[in-house]
């Protein structure tokens, strides 16, 4: 009985007091592929900045901008998470008395760890730098590509319940107004009835909120604009009609830089997380290789040494 016993315990497998997981590679290799991270994205800010201009025309658009970036991002992710990946297989004591697939896994799962651990520096650590630096870039582009579409219909509406209607519409009630005379604007009065530019406002700012204008609300502010311009009644319904049409077309614009903006943003986003995936696995098959290439070396040394 002693003697089968003492089989048993002999053919019993051991377990190592030790974890699998070495910290210290991880973090190192983390600490390396989110300052890499943080440099390129700095690069990459100042090479999007050169894709915006205030002048007309010479600016790419939102989308080619969206696209830009998330290419970049699939780089950053690709230079970085190698970086990080590999010094972190490199950097980790060698494994004895384990299989060479056990070996494999442990390098890949580190180097995801990393990645990982990576990831989040960036997010929790860096993000706040991150976003003031690439969220300029990002604002420019939107801000030119909208075109500002002249304080948009919709926005007046949004607007309306904070008294900025007012200033929104406020060129549209503008050249409603507009006295047929510019020498009417030099006489005594000659700013008018605030009352009637006030009406005209909240005129504009519902029909923007309703998407048409009323038949009454057409009608009437055809007679507050031939009262105020001294135009005809034929001629101050023609006024209403071209500023109401000025009106659709900014909200046209608008609306047309919102769907820009939606669009350009879900593809950021898709390929923001195609990167990460990419990053991901970047980095596991740079651990791994790092690895077997630390494990070469020290085989290749002891071989040497005999």
């Amino acid at each position: 009985m002693a003697s089968t016993l003492s089989a048993t315990d002999v053919a019993a497998p051991v377990e190592s007091s030790s974890s699998a997981v070495s910290w210290g590679p991880i973090v190192a290799g983390a600490f390396a592929a989110a300052t890499l991270t943080f440099v390129l994205m700095l690069l990459g800010s100042g090479l999007g900045l050169t894709m915006v201009s205030p002048w007309s025309g010479e600016s790419a658009s939102v989308t080619t901008f969206a696209v830009s970036t998330a290419i970049w991002l699939v780089i950053v992710q690709w230079l970085s998470s190698g970086l990080g990946g590999y010094l972190t297989g490199r950097l980790r004591t060698k494994w004895v008395g384990i299989h060479t697939d056990e070996t494999y896994f442990r390098d890949t799962a580190h180097g995801f760890m990393a990645w990982a651990l990576a990831t989040m520096l960036v997010v929790f650590v860096l993000g706040s730098a991150l976003s003031s630096a690439i969220g300029t870039g990002v604002q420019a582009a939107s801000t030119v590509a909208s075109g500002a579409a002249m304080g948009a219909s919709a926005g007046a509406a949004a607007n309306a319940g904070e008294g900025g209607g007012a200033n929104a519409t406020s060129y549209f009630v503008d050249a409603l107004f507009r006295p047929s005379d510019p020498a009417r604007l030099a006489a005594p009065g000659a700013e008018g009835d605030a009352a009637a530019a006030a009406q005209a406002s909240r005129i504009l700012v519902a029909s923007a909120a309703a998407g048409e204008v009323s038949a009454d609300d057409k009608t009437y502010l055809g007679q507050l604009v031939a009262a105020r311009t001294g135009l005809s009644q034929a001629d101050a319904t023609a006024r209403v009609d071209a500023v109401l049409a000025q009106v659709e077309q900014a909200k046209v614009t608008a609306q047309e830089a919102a769907d820009t903006a939606r669009k350009a943003g879900a593809t950021f986003a898709l390929l923001g997380a195609l990167s990460l995936i990419v990053g991901a696995f970047i980095a596991s098959a740079a651990a791994a290789l790092g690895g077997r290439q630390r494990d070469d070396e020290e085989t290749l040394y002891l071989t040497d040494r005999r």
